[in-house]
């Protein structure tokens, strides 16, 4: 582009400009720039005179539209620099991502001059660290290097940084041994170096799931983690910007009145909370004046940019300029129109710069124009300019297009002529670094928590317990059962134990559930029951699974460039999970046999798209496609969405609901039978008898959990031969995959899409006057409120208290899902159309409809809510390019339980997009399966909790289809060895207890190398004891593989008991002579085998030998029937 800013400089007053600020005339005004020309006029002074450029504006929307542009001008990502929030108030959490932005981004000012910084005025006006104290906190770790480990714990801690068990969050850092974790603010993983003595021996990257190892580092830079750095001066942002730096302020007079409302806001809530005895510092300390800010500005060259002329310049200035420039006004997705002032612009000799998003459709938009017998050249660097009575093709896209009379140059740019589908830059996808994997992590189990053991049901965790044991110590989990009963199950069995997840209730596992009784007849009924349940589930599915698939379907056609085309369209990068999903939805419908899929993903991961993929698909091979959706509103939001991404396609759209008249509604039914629709969109109305396609080839199902059964059954009427897509916003837990594989397919979206606001997070004490204060800033930035009480029998009287608090003037609305749908639908409605500001509500907003303008969430008692719910609600904002807030309150003085604190915790320190799989990782909502099974079956999984259910329903899906479930014979072991976890090696209670249950869980070598590998990278070479333990795992599968179920040890002597055998194998091995006179074989009802152990005869050495001798006796008995 800089050929265009070499033209751009030829403009008499842009000429001019650039002299003043190159000699001194600055202040300088310039009028007559719209926001897409300040972008332009400033790169080319940057460009010009070499300097850095700083552009300040008053809102951050402002802002990032700026940075779009001057990215593809200057060729250069442009820095960013925001306000942090200012909340000051006692017993607050705060959020703390905007903060650590700011101090990736003042760091990087400390190293080098930015080319280019964009800045809000807030962003500027706060107070900070000084640069040199800043840069002096900053600290390098590299391979080789040495450092003193007393002192490195509290260098962090005096950077701001907080000790942490495991690091999961920015901030964070953990040492265990020779081992520090940290997570520095600008790192996009944290590292892990291991010392040797006080040298770093390796560093690498590692993932906060796994907390396994991604890359190998060679040195890593560790940053302050707060900004304003303890015993330490303030200084102005100011002082962080090169001397010579160029500052552009766009809109002086909304700039300046911007700084005065924050200082008047600051201001107030300091009166406020020193009268209300909360606080006894001054807000307004860590902000600049009003004198200071103009001081400060006044020490650069500044020019000061303006749409209209006006008289109140903040700084007189010495020139004054006025350009004479258009932006160019959109052309709504109309080829002709666009066409018409092409022409023009040819007739007139103007040249016409025309700004596509990528190479392919600077070749799409030449061949649209060569239809239209309008010439265009190639040209994607922009290597020269186009000359008089020329259009020149370039990559690039730019917010709007410009017309500069003087040069008689129009720069247009795709999305005008295409509407918005053109993408605003080219596509740069990250490659996914690893593959989410999930843990069934018991970090989350504590004492008092209930858990399902497989053989004795359900009981309550009591914590670890450490029992000697023949002169061993041995590590033992205690579960408190019915009657007083306890169990003490060793750890190197916990594999066998498994948390209970039911469905609803308390998620703190403190409802009312009946525990089962040691011994007690219960357990078992309850699994036959649920048994039983399951196989009927099952019996259903696969005869309508068996039945899709002997009907056969409409086998679509490979891709075509149309379908290219609509793709290359899309306005954002796709995540790699969703082109994933958009290859297994498009494989299925180009088979022959009817697509039945489902694709999960959380509230905003892009489902719609890759929906409306699989419809353009669709109707490209002359089939009509559906979407069907529970609401009226939901129905119309799709529309909306639907209309635009097709709009420069010819596509015919309609959406049937009750906003129809009747009229309208026999006009789509005659136009669908004749074909003349190619996408209906509709409510339950698309179920009624007089809906007729004339060729329905795909139907698209969402939020199925919200149709009733007599819908369902119409349903499964309606598409037995036609490709069906389920959407569903609930994150179903993995393991329900594998229990309906071969069922149904199932596509999930968990990786969050790229460049989305993160929700600036408060956890407070509920105050009202804080609350009205949140809610009257987000109306008077023109947004929406949801603030959520879910309880239906006040929540009217809450809504008439947030009248009294707001005003009259505002529109306060009530939603509850005890209302008919009309009336639910009126007050949605009135949401979307932005005709109400505040919508109090219960939770039925989780599932709700997409208001993008609605950026303040208010939640009462969030304590008393699960974090997968917290998550899901919190999505609802945070979804348009504005900063967002959620205040998660709970009641003032209440003293917060350990759990509920924690919650709170978490959902405050993740605030990330997407970050609801990790905060879930195990404890996911039931509901979804519930939903899923249907009430009966929901029911029976509570009796035995949802992990037992889904392995009865594996079983039960595999024996329909005529296949045998793996038989396996769990084999407990307890042997007099040293076998546990020291808590030195791993001081962490929960961490203990997550690696016993998944050491316990190991079944082959390649699982024990890989677990080996994990313990050496987190918590360095393992004692003896762990190795012993990883034996254990490994003696316990080998044993169970050749049938046995229980290793026992009683002084010298080894216990067998066996569970499955052949009598030959058991024969060959009594007669071989090292077991001569030291094995005993015992018959009866419960068989086994008793070894004698010499003395200091190696224990898990022997027991392995003779387990081994059993496979190899056991195999040659099952070899020599087949040979005969």
């Amino acid at each position: 582009m800089q050929q265009l800013l070499h033209t751009l400089l030829k403009i008499p007053e842009v000429e001019a400009l650039s002299a003043a600020v190159e000699r001194g005339g600055c202040p300088a005004a310039v009028t007559g720039l719209s926001p897409v020309h300040r972008a332009q006029v400033a790169a080319a002074l940057a460009q010009a005179g070499g300097r850095p450029l700083v552009l300040i504006c008053d809102q951050e929307s402002e802002a990032n539209r700026l940075a779009e542009d001057l990215a593809v001008l200057l060729e250069a990502q442009p820095l960013k620099l925001y306000a942090r929030e200012l909340f000051i108030k006692a017993g607050t959490v705060v959020s703390r991502q905007w903060e650590l932005a700011r101090i990736a981004a003042l760091y990087t000012m400390t190293q080098s001059a930015p080319r280019v910084l964009v800045a809000t005025c807030e962003g500027l006006l706060q107070l900070t660290s000084p640069p040199e104290r800043l840069a002096g906190a900053a600290t390098t770790l590299a391979v080789g290097r040495r450092y003193d480990l007393q002192a490195l714990p509290m260098q962090l801690t005096a950077a701001g940084y907080t000790w942490a068990d495991q690091v999961e969050g920015v901030g964070q850092f953990a040492l265990r041994g020779g081992i520090l974790d940290v997570f520095s603010p600008q790192m996009a993983e944290p590292v892990r170096c291991e010392f040797f003595d006080d040298e770093i021996d390796s560093l690498g990257a590692f993932d906060t799931t796994t907390q396994r190892r991604t890359e190998n580092l060679e040195e890593a830079l560790l940053l302050p983690a707060v900004e304003l750095l303890p015993d330490c001066p303030l200084s102005s942002a100011f002082a962080y910007l090169p001397e010579n730096a160029l500052l552009c302020v766009c809109e002086t007079g909304r700039v300046s009145e911007r700084v005065k409302n924050i200082l008047w806001q600051a201001r107030e809530d300091t009166e406020s909370l020193l009268a209300a005895g909360e606080k006894d510092g001054d807000l307004t300390r860590l902000l600049l004046s009003q004198g200071r800010w103009l001081e400060e500005l006044s020490r650069f060259p500044l020019c000061m940019m303006e749409a209209l002329p006006t008289s109140r310049y903040p700084l007189t200035p010495k020139t004054l300029l006025s350009v004479n420039a258009k932006q160019l006004s959109a052309y709504g997705g109309s080829m002709e129109t666009a066409a018409g002032d092409l022409e023009h612009y040819l007739a007139a000799g103007a040249a016409v710069l025309l700004l596509c998003g990528s190479e392919a459709r600077c070749r799409n938009m030449q061949r649209m124009l060569q239809e239209r017998e309008i010439p265009a050249a190639l040209d994607f660097t922009c290597a020269a300019m186009p000359r008089p009575g020329e259009i020149r093709l370039a990559v690039g896209a730019l917010s709007a297009g410009a017309e500069y009379p003087q040069l008689n140059l129009a720069i247009l740019t795709e999305g005008q002529l295409t509407a918005a589908t053109a993408g605003r830059q080219a596509k740069a996808r990250s490659a996914k670094k690893n593959s989410r994997q999930k843990l069934l992590s018991y970090t989350d189990l504590t004492p008092g928590d209930l858990v399902v053991h497989t053989h004795h049901g359900i009981g309550r965790f009591e914590g670890i317990r450490k029992m000697p044991v023949d002169g061993v110590e041995k590590d033992y989990i205690k579960i408190a059962y019915a009657g007083g009963d306890s169990l003490y199950v060793p750890a190197t069995q916990l594999d066998l134990v498994s948390k209970y997840i039911g469905g609803g209730g308390d998620e703190d596992g403190h409802r009312p559930m009946k525990l089962n009784k040691l011994g007690g007849t219960d357990w078992s009924k309850q699994k036959t029951r649920a048994k039983a349940a399951a196989k009927d589930l099952a019996k259903g599915l696969i005869a309508l699974y068996a039945q899709r698939q002997r009907q056969p379907g409409f086998a679509f056609s490979p891709d075509s460039p149309w379908q290219q085309e609509f793709e290359d369209a899309f306005d954002y990068a796709e995540t790699d999970d969703q082109l994933r999903c958009i290859e297994e939805i498009k494989k299925d419908m180009e088979r022959p046999v009817p697509m039945d899929r489902l694709l999960c993903g959380a509230v905003g991961y892009g489902k719609t798209e890759v929906a409306l993929r699989a419809v353009m698909k669709c109707i490209l091979d002359g089939k009509q496609a559906a979407i069907l959706v529970p609401t009226t509103v939901l129905a119309q939001q799709h529309f909306t969405t639907a209309v635009n991404r097709f709009r420069s396609f010819p596509v015919e759209i309609r959406c049937l609901s009750r906003f129809q008249t009747p009229g309208q509604t026999r006009q789509i039914l005659a136009d669908l039978r004749a074909g003349r629709i190619d996408l209906l969109i509709g409510t339950h109305k698309l179920l009624q008898k007089d809906i007729q396609f004339k060729g329905l080839g795909l139907l698209i199902v969402d939020e199925e959990q919200r149709f009733g059964v007599t819908h369902k059954e119409k349903l499964k009427e309606m598409c037995r031969q036609v490709d069906v897509l389920t959407l569903s916003a609930t994150p179903i837990p993995r393991t329900l995959n594998m229990a309906l594989s071969g069922i149904r397919d199932m596509s999930t979206l968990e990786e969050p899409p790229q460049n989305r606001q993160p929700v600036q997070t408060y956890v407070v004490e509920h105050d009202w006057a804080m609350l009205a204060d949140a809610m009257r800033r987000e109306i008077d930035r023109g947004g929406q409120v949801y603030y959520l009480h879910n309880r239906v029998e006040t929540i009217d009287l809450t809504a008439g208290r947030i009248r009294k608090l707001v005003g009259e003037d505002v529109k306060v609305v009530v939603g509850h899902g005890k209302m008919g749908e009309k009336e639910l639908s009126a007050v949605m409605e009135q949401m979307v159309a932005g005709e109400a500001q505040i919508l109090v509500c219960t939770t039925i907003i989780e599932t709700g409809i997409d208001i993008a303008n609605a950026n303040t969430l208010i939640i009462e008692d969030a304590d008393r809510m699960g974090l997968s719910q917290l998550h899901q609600i919190r999505g609802r904002i945070g979804r348009s390019a504005r900063r967002a807030y959620a205040y998660m309150t709970y009641r003032p003085g209440k003293i917060l339980t350990e759990i509920a604190a924690k919650r709170l915790t978490a959902i405050r320190e993740y605030v990330e997009f997407g970050s609801g799989f990790k905060i879930a990782m195990r404890d996911l909502e039931i509901r979804g399966a519930g939903n899923l099974l249907g009430p009966e079956q929901s029911g029976y999984m509570m009796t035995v909790g949802y992990d037992m259910y889904l392995q009865l329903l594996e079983d039960a899906v595999l024996e329909e289809q005529g296949k045998k479930p793996a038989v396996t014979t769990e084999c407990s072991a307890d042997l007099t060895v040293n076998a546990n976890i020291p808590d030195r090696y791993v001081p962490s209670a929960e961490q203990r207890m997550d690696l016993y249950r998944r050491i316990a869980a190991v079944r082959s070598q390649e699982d024990a190398a890989d677990l080996m590998d994990e313990l050496m990278d987190r918590y360095g070479d393992p004692p003896k004891a762990v190795c012993t333990l990883l034996d254990v795992a490994l003696l316990r599968s080998a044993a169970a593989r050749a049938g046995i179920s229980d290793i026992s040890q009683r002084g010298d002597t080894l216990k067998f008991s066996i569970a499955q055998f052949s009598p030959e194998a058991l024969a060959r091995v009594c007669a071989m002579p090292k077991y001569r006179q030291r094995l005993h074989l015992s018959a009866g009802e419960k068989p086994g085998l008793t070894l004698a152990l010499r003395p200091k005869e190696p224990v898990l050495a022997c027991a392995l030998a003779l387990v081994e001798d059993l496979q190899l006796a056991g195999g040659a008995a099952s070899a020599k029937p087949e040979q005969k």
